[in-house]
This record gives C-alpha cells, structure tokens and sequence, in this order.
C-alpha cells in the first residue's frame, strides 16, 4: 500500500480538518471524534491514509485531545521544533501526507515510555479491528489488543 498526498483527499476534508492538517491548526479541546473512543483498532492519517497510532497504546490523559504513547510505525511520525505561541514545542507530522497531528510531549506514563503524544482528531480516520483486513491494514492487527 502506498501513502501519499493528494488534491483528491484534500478535497475530500472537512474544513477543520483542512485547518488542522494543512494550516497546522488545533481543535478546540474535549471536542474531537476520537477523544473518547475506546474501540479496538488504528488511528491512520486523514489524508494519505498512512497507520499512526494504535487503540492499545491510547491512554486517557485528561487533556482533551487522543493521547498515545507511541506511533504504530516511528518512520510514519514526524517531529520538528515548534515555537509559535511563545513557547518550544515539538511538532509530530504525519511522514507521507505532511498532515500537522499535534505535539509530543515528555509527561505521558513512565511505564510505557514516558511520552504523550497528543493529535488532534481531525488529523485522524479510525479503522476498526474488524475492518482493518479489508481496508489493506491486516498487517497491523498484531498491535491491536484483544477486549
């Protein structure tokens, strides 16, 4: 499978998703489709389509966005230094389709690697465990607990 931006998925976007994921911009907080979905599955990029995060590595943060503790394939995320609002941030962008997801940070749980990543829900689809044979993800199943 191939990921890649393209005018068609673009197109396709909402305009907040379009804010987010092409003008870098941030959902409001506790107002994204994904902060509270619990169901089984992968997180992929809105517009290439490429796998970022899995269901068994969200946890509740409390912050009002999705929270993981590590993309589902390192290569797939993407950092950068961010210092827009008078503050050093780091960016995560999506590899292929240079989608802005959100912003990394050092204070997620010990145990699990120590980092939160923090993505908007609008830079999101999510597939269902029980979709992801069918959609081309079947090779991610493995990293997908079992309820």
């Amino acid at each position: 499978m191939t990921y890649q931006k393209s005018q068609e998925a673009i197109a396709r976007l909402t305009p907040e998703q379009y804010r987010v994921t092409q003008q870098d911009a941030t959902e409001r907080p506790f107002t994204g489709e994904y902060n509270d979905n619990k169901a089984p599955g992968i997180y992929v990029d809105i517009v290439s389509g490429e796998p970022l995060f899995a269901s068994s590595d969200k946890f509740e943060s409390g912050c009002g966005w999705p929270s993981f503790t590590k993309p589902i394939v390192p290569a797939h995320v993407l950092e950068r230094r961010d210092d827009s609002l008078g503050m050093v941030r780091t960016e995560v962008r999506s590899a292929h389709g240079d989608s802005h997801l959100g912003h990394v940070f050092p204070d997620g749980p010990p145990d699990r690697g120590g980092l939160r990543y923090c993505i908007n829900s609008a830079s999101l689809r999510f597939i269902h465990r029980d979709e992801m044979e069918a959609e081309g993800y079947g090779d991610y199943l493995d990293q997908v607990e079992e309820i």
